[in-house]
C-alpha cells in the first residue's frame, strides 16, 4: 500500500480519525481497492468523443470592454464573484476589475519590491488573486514570496499576511467568510558561500488562514513518496507544479500527482479519495502525472502529463469521465456557435471561476475568431459579438460556462 495523506496539526482527535479511516481506502497497488475508485489506466488508448457542450452546460459570452485604453490587456481572468471579473495583466501586472457584462469598474498596479507592492501573480497554472466582494478585499499571493497583500480594489492598501516559515504560496480560493484555503510548496534555505538557494520538499500542504490577521487555522500534508516531478535537459532543470486545488459543488477537490489520487475535502473537514490513476506514477518511466479535476452534473473532466527527459513540450492529455456508465473518452468537445473548432476543459487553465463552484471560465481567442467570422463558421450571439470587435484593439471574448 503506498504511504496516505495526513493531517498535521490542529485537528481534533476524533476527526483525525475518521480521516484517517476515510482515506485508507484510496489509490494502492491492489487492484481491488483501485476498482473500487473510478480511475484512468494511461496504458489505455481511450477513444475521442464529441461532446457538445450545451448539453451539460450554460453559455454566457462576456467581452471586457476596452472604450477605455487603460483596460485592454495580455492576461486571464482569475476571479469571478456574483457581480464582479477580476483579471491580472501579465504584460503590466495590472489587476482589473470589470462589472459581470464587461464593463470597466477599477483598476491598480502595485507591481514592486516596496512593503506594501505584489511581486506579481503571473502563474498560468493556479489561482493568485482573491477577491471578496462584501468586504472589497483583495488578497495577492506574490510570485517567489511568502505573503499575501491586502488592498481594496481601488488599491489602498489594507495589510500584510505572513505565510509559515519556508512556505510559499500558489492556488488561494475563499474557505469561509472568516478564512482562506491555500495550496502551498514548503522547501528548505540552502546557503552556499554568500547566496541562498531553495530546495523544495516534494509534498503537498494545505493551509487555511484567517483573512484579518493571517493566523493559521489549520493545515492538511499530502505525502510524496519522495517524487520530485521535474524535466531535465543540459540546459535546465524543470519542476513542475501542477493545479493542485480546484473548487466543487461539495468542497474542494485536491490532487495529489505524486500518489496518484484526488481527494474530496469537504468544509465539515472530511477527506476521501475520489479518482485514481495507474500505473502509479512511481513504477513509470517516463512518468504520467494525473492532474487535478473538474467535476460537472453528468460528467469528470482531467488531464495527463507526461514528463519526458530532455524533451519540454506541452505533453498534455485531456479526458472525460461519463458517470453514469463509466466510459472514458479524449475531450472533444464542440460548441455549435463555433463550427470546426475544439475545445478542452482543463483542471488547471479554466478553473478561474470560483465564484460559481459549479462552472468554470473558458477563454476565446479573438484573432482566431475572427478568421471563423470571416468564413461563416460562428453563429448565433457569438457571431453578433464578434461582428462588432477589432482583434487589433480589443480584448477576447471570455465563456463562462454554468453546469446544468
Amino acid at each position: 500500500m503506498i504511504p496516505q495523506p495526513f493531517f498535521i496539526m490542529g485537528l481534533k482527535s476524533v476527526q483525525f480519525l475518521l480521516l484517517i479511516t476515510t482515506i485508507a481506502i484510496g489509490c494502492t497497488s491492489n487492484d481491488r481497492i483501485n476498482d473500487e475508485l473510478p480511475f484512468i489506466d494511461v496504458g489505455k488508448n481511450y477513444p475521442e468523443a464529441e461532446l457538445n457542450i450545451t448539453d451539460f452546460a450554460d453559455i454566457t459570452y462576456v467581452h471586457l470592454s476596452t472604450a477605455n485604453d487603460d483596460y485592454l490587456y495580455k492576461g486571464s481572468i482569475q476571479y469571478v464573484t456574483k457581480n464582479t471579473l477580476v483579471v491580472y495583466d501579465y504584460s503590466s501586472g495590472s489587476i482589473l476589475f470589470f462589472t459581470k457584462d464587461g464593463t470597466p469598474k477599477s483598476r491598480f498596479n502595485r507591481l514592486g519590491q516596496g512593503a506594501q507592492d505584489y511581486l506579481g501573480a503571473s502563474s498560468r497554472i493556479s489561482t493568485r488573486i482573491l477577491y471578496d466582494e462584501d468586504s472589497d478585499e483583495v488578497f495577492v499571493c506574490s510570485d517567489l514570496s511568502n505573503y499575501v497583500q491586502v488592498y481594496s480594489s481601488t488599491g489602498e492598501y489594507k495589510r500584510k499576511i505572513i505565510l509559515p516559515q519556508y512556505t510559499k504560496g500558489y492556488s488561494i480560493v475563499s474557505f469561509d467568510k472568516k478564512s482562506f484555503f491555500m495550496f502551498a510548496e514548503n522547501y528548505h534555505s540552502i546557503s552556499l558561500g554568500s547566496r541562498e538557494f531553495r530546495d523544495y520538499i516534494p509534498y503537498t500542504t494545505y493551509y487555511w488562514i484567517s483573512k484579518t490577521d493571517g493566523e493559521v487555522l489549520d493545515s492538511l500534508k499530502l505525502i510524496s513518496n519522495e517524487i520530485k516531478l521535474r524535466i531535465k535537459t543540459d540546459q535546465f532543470e524543470m519542476r513542475f507544479i501542477y493545479e493542485r486545488l480546484t473548487k466543487g459543488m461539495e468542497g474542494y477537490f485536491l490532487c495529489n500527482p505524486e500518489t496518484d489520487t484526488v481527494y474530496l475535502y469537504k468544509k465539515d473537514k472530511s477527506l476521501s479519495p475520489v479518482f485514481c490513476k495507474k500505473p502509479l506514477v512511481r513504477d513509470q518511466d517516463p512518468k504520467v502525472v494525473f492532474l487535478n479535476m473538474v467535476d460537472a452534473s453528468k460528467y469528470q473532466f482531467f488531464a495527463t502529463h507526461t514528463l519526458l527527459d530532455g524533451i519540454f513540450k506541452d505533453n498534455y492529455r485531456n479526458y472525460y469521465r461519463n458517470k453514469e456508465t463509466g466510459e472514458i473518452f479524449r475531450q472533444k468537445i464542440i460548441l455549435p456557435d463555433y463550427k470546426g473548432e475544439y475545445f478542452f476543459i482543463e483542471p488547471g487553465f479554466n478553473t478561474r471561476n470560483y465564484g460559481d463552484e459549479n462552472g468554470v471560465v473558458m477563454e476565446l481567442d479573438l484573432f482566431k475568431m475572427k478568421q471563423a467570422y470571416d468564413e461563416n463558421r460562428l453563429n448565433g450571439m457569438l457571431k453578433e459579438l464578434v461582428a462588432t470587435l477589432n482583434e487589433n484593439e480589443d480584448n477576447n471574448v471570455f465563456m463562462l460556462v454554468h453546469f446544468k
